[in-house]
């Protein structure tokens, strides 16, 4: 089994800093803190595999293909959890299998219907809304995404804001977990500004979202505004590049392609995200269903090394 062997300058620098001082006067060492990296020091950021990119694997197999693979984490949908609770698997012994094969959960998609756009709607979808918080934090993940697919057109924002508010505090309270709010064009809250419009509007410290390279591309929202945020926001970072066709209006999910092998400005983009001080997960995730037909520890496998030439194109 091929492990993670990330590196931890920072813990060199602490031990090298402790010599120095235990010969010397106890004064305080200033800057010798080195930011961890990952990936035998390719990234400042681990690497997650969203299991979309590898669909028709079953969920245990989508955790050892990742660990084989490399990964540093992996990012599972509800769906999967349901479907293994049926079949008689447990969450919290697949969580422990997980962190015992060197990955982590930063994130599982998500809370669907979770902003329905009436009170009265709202408290009926709590009770699905819960069962995904608690299948999430039985396996330990840190986030869960809080998906506006019914918010409603020409929805109202200090509403949504609200709500998104109120799901934020049920799951710290509740279940130790962080919704953390994504946007998609096909849905009405589609822009990375309007996302961050309603987690700022939460008025709340624990407020997060969820970027998605392809999703700023085709909702034509762009990268710029990228930069100006901080990385305490992000929750986790989706990554994926688009193709030059089909044409914008026609680009769907299941034309992503492997980071590098589109027209996306990915290295431009890891730069702005480093100077956020974004310290989360790079999450590959692709829809696309020519990698489904392949073989799929190969998918996952050309995927990290594909994310991984990237960020070292990108020189962070």
């Amino acid at each position: 089994m091929k492990r993670r062997k990330f590196i931890s300058l920072g813990t060199l620098a602490g031990i090298a800093a402790g010599s120095v001082t235990s010969l010397t006067a106890k004064t305080p060492l200033k800057n010798t803190e080195i930011s961890k990296r990952y990936q035998q020091d390719q990234s400042p950021w681990p690497i997650c595999l969203d299991t979309a990119t590898i669909r028709p694997a079953s969920l245990k197999e989508k955790v050892h293909i990742a660990a084989k693979a490399g990964y540093d984490a992996i990012e599972p949908w509800d769906r999967e959890l349901a479907e293994y609770e049926k079949e008689g698997g447990n969450l919290k012994d697949l969580g422990k299998e997980i962190k015992e094969l060197g990955m982590f959960v930063p994130s599982v998609i998500g809370l669907w219907n979770a902003l329905p756009p009436t009170n009265q709607a709202f408290e009926q979808s709590l009770k699905d809304t819960k069962n995904r918080m608690r299948m999430a934090a039985d396996i330990q993940s840190q986030h869960i995404q809080t998906i506006p697919n019914t918010v409603g057109e020409n929805y109202d924002q200090k509403y949504v804001s609200k709500r998104y508010r109120e799901l934020i505090e049920i799951g710290i309270n509740e279940y130790g977990i962080n919704p953390a709010l994504v946007f998609v064009k096909f849905f009405p809250l589609k822009t990375l500004g309007q996302a961050t419009g309603v987690a700022l509007d939460a008025n709340h410290p624990k407020a997060m979202i969820i970027p998605d390279t392809f999703h700023m591309h085709i909702s034509e929202g762009g990268f710029e505004g990228l930069k100006f945020l901080k990385g305490d926001l992000i929750a986790i970072f989706q990554f994926a590049d688009a193709p030059a066709s089909p044409d914008m209006a026609t680009l769907g999910d299941k034309h992503r392609v492997y980071p590098g092998d589109g027209i996306l400005p990915l290295p431009e983009i890891l730069k702005s995200l480093k100077t956020t001080g974004y310290k989360g997960c790079i999450s590959l995730e692709l829809y696309n269903p020519d990698y489904w037909k392949q073989d799929l520890q190969e998918v996952a496998n050309t995927g990290l090394r594909k994310t991984l030439e990237v960020i070292n194109k990108a020189g962070v």
